[in-house]
């Protein structure tokens, strides 16, 4: 019991809640660039248009809510916008890894994985999502031990 206190406090609950409204920020610029503007083609143009949308809010979020990073001045910001970028360029390296598997490799752009209520879910949204659980994790520990450290 104490090992989950300690693992959901106020800081990662945060995080978790910021890191879903990320995601959604991510998957509503993918979704209105892969689906309804470019109809299922360019998801790995349309993947590094929602993850630029995505950091931007990310920084913001974590900066204020999570880690609560109070200062704002030049110092910080040379040592946290830097750090923060590379940690999610790496991560997006994974996401897009993982996208470009899919699409270019496998052929799985466009193909049905199954459909529910009337929606078609195609292989790539499918992996952009399990690639979301990874890339939140991953992006936790960057943050905590690197960008925003007390």
């Amino acid at each position: 019991m104490d090992k989950i206190k300690k693992l959901l406090n106020r800081e990662t609950v945060l995080y978790i809640v910021f890191g879903v409204a990320t995601t959604v920020v991510n998957y509503v610029v993918f979704h209105l660039l892969y689906n309804v503007l470019w109809q299922q083609e360019n998801s790995l143009t349309a993947n590094a248009v929602a993850f630029v949308a995505a950091v931007v809010f990310a920084f913001v979020v974590n900066k204020m809510f999570v880690f609560e990073s109070k200062s704002w001045g030049m110092d910080a910001l040379k040592r946290e916008v830097p750090s923060f970028l590379a940690a999610r360029i790496g991560s997006f390296g994974i996401e897009e890894a993982g996208l470009f598997l899919c699409e270019k490799v496998l052929k799985l752009g466009g193909v049905i994985a199954f459909t529910f209520a009337g929606t078609s879910f195609d292989w790539i949204t499918i992996v952009k999502v399990a690639l979301s659980f990874v890339v939140v994790a991953l992006n936790y520990v960057f943050c905590k031990l690197f960008v925003f450290k007390k």
